[in-house]
Order: structure tokens, then C-alpha cells, then sequence
């Protein structure tokens, strides 16, 4: 399904959604005020991912007014990673933003990768590890621990000079997306990782921004069962790209 939508978008967002019916309309209303607020040229990417409720009914109603609206629906439940690769595939902006259900990283956000990206930045990420990092709402203890510790190990074994990989908020230039995300693997949760691996060994500029960021209890994510999900993805990650360097920054020259 899509409404009218201009040819050429400059920013298209996408959006994975798993029983999301609840959280859906919230988001999709800030969406579209901030787009009739400030004016953009934008396209959002709804994909439900094999939603057992009212997810896709609650997408195909809602009114998007200025922005384009496209929802996607995968048959049965694929993971986030295939749920974004697919909406990256469909998406046509110049910059393309991989944002949550739940914004739990305000759309507004993205006015601080807007220059990064205009600058010659190929991949701007948000990030909830930095000193300039606004934390609003913590974890529960436990999935905050667990957390720390898959970062912490994330970063001993690839991209050990990126702190925080799994922020849902993540912006690339067409260029990028379309060459990064093709390439990609990983359906579920480590999917970032892989991106973001691939998007350096394919010489990519990344940086990394610290941004507003809110918890929201009504997780998707199993304290776990999904960290370790994660940590066996890492590892076949790891071995996938074992050529590639874990942590040396990007060389803009180093694209083939």
C-alpha cells in the first residue's frame, strides 16, 4: 500500500514493526507533524513484520498528510534486520533513516546528521554511550546490565571504536544504503553490527552522535533470550567478515 507520494523524496524512514499496533499511531502522528512542522520532503516505510494484530489495518488508516506513507508486510515474521533491509530496498530518498516504533530517539534527531551526512559523512548513527548521550528514561536494571556486557563484548571482538551499535536511530546516504544493505545477512538483532562492518570494509565514513533516547517498557526485546541470539549472531558475524579490521577507522579513499 502507498499514498500519493512525491517521486523523489529526500529523506525516507524507515520503519520495522512487530505488533506495533498499540505504539504505531503515536509515532506516525509525531512523524507527520514534524514533517508538516519543518517542511521536508519525506517517505515513511512502515514494515510489518508478520504482525499477529492490528499493526498493518492500524498503518493502511492512519492519514499521513504531508509525508507519503508505504507499509510493507512480510508474510511471517522475519526479524528487524530483514524487515529494514527490505524497506531500504523499497526506500527512494537521497538519505535514508532506519528509526524505531516506539521513537525512542525523536524524529527531530535527525537534524543533528543532516550536516554530518551534507559535510561527506556516509553513515551518521545515534548513540546512547556518549558524553553528550541524553538518557530520559533507563533500562530496568537487569536488561541495562546485560546490555553493557554485550557491548562490552561486541567491542573486544568487531568494531571496538564504535560504542554503541544497536541504537535504533541510523541515517546513510542512498550511495551507502544501496551498496551496505544488500549485502547484509543478519535478520535480526545484530543486523546493525553487520551493517555497520560492512559499510567500513566498503570504505564508508561513520560517525557516531550522541542523542536523546527514552526506554520504553513495552520492550520487543526478551532480556534473554535476544542477548544471546545476539552473541551467536556475533560470532557467525565475526567469522562471515574475519578479513575485515575490527577496529580501524574508515578510509573515504579505501572504496573500490
Amino acid at each position: 500500500m502507498t499514498n500519493s507520494a512525491p517521486s523523489h523524496p529526500f529523506l525516507s524512514v524507515v520503519i520495522p514493526a512487530y505488533n506495533e499496533a498499540r505504539r504505531l499511531p503515536l509515532a506516525l502522528k509525531q512523524l507527520r507533524e514534524y514533517f508538516q512542522r519543518c517542511g521536508l520532503s519525506a517517505e515513511v516505510i512502515v514494515v510489518d513484520d508478520g504482525s499477529s494484530d492490528h499493526t498493518t489495518e492500524v498503518a493502511a488508516r492512519f492519514e499521513p498528510g504531508p509525508m507519503a506513507l508505504v507499509l510493507l508486510r512480510n508474510r511471517i515474521n522475519r526479524g528487524k534486520g530483514y524487515s529494514v533491509r527490505r524497506g531500504m530496498r523499497r526506500a527512494r530518498g537521497d538519505v535514508l533513516l532506519m528509526s524505531d516504533a516506539d521513537q525512542s530517539t525523536p524524529i527531530w534527531q535527525i537534524e543533528a546528521f543532516l550536516p554530518l551526512l551534507a559535510e561527506g559523512c556516509d553513515v551518521v548513527i545515534g548513540s546512547r554511550d556518549l558524553a553528550e548521550s541524553d538518557i530520559t528514561e533507563a533500562q530496568p536494571w537487569l536488561r541495562h546490565l546485560l546490555g553493557h556486557l554485550l557491548r562490552w563484548l561486541r567491542r573486544l571482538m568487531v568494531l571496538g571504536d564504535i560504542k554503541d551499535t544497536q541504537c535504533g536511530f541510523k541515517a546513510f546516504t542512498r550511495d551507502a544504503a544501496r551498496r551496505i544493505f544488500p549485502r547484509v545477512r543478519t535478520d535480526r538483532f545484530a543486523f546493525d553490527v553487520e551493517a555497520l562492518l560492512l559499510a567500513r570494509r566498503l570504505g564508508y565514513r561513520i560517525r557516531e552522535v550522541g542523542v536523546l533516547w527514552c526506554n520504553d517498557p513495552d520492550s520487543r526485546v526478551h532480556p534473554i533470550r535476544d542477548p544471546l541470539e545476539m552473541l551467536v549472531s556475533l560470532l557467525r558475524i565475526l567469522w562471515r567478515h574475519r578479513h575485515v579490521s575490527a577496529a580501524a577507522p574508515a578510509d573515504p579513499k579505501a572504496r573500490p
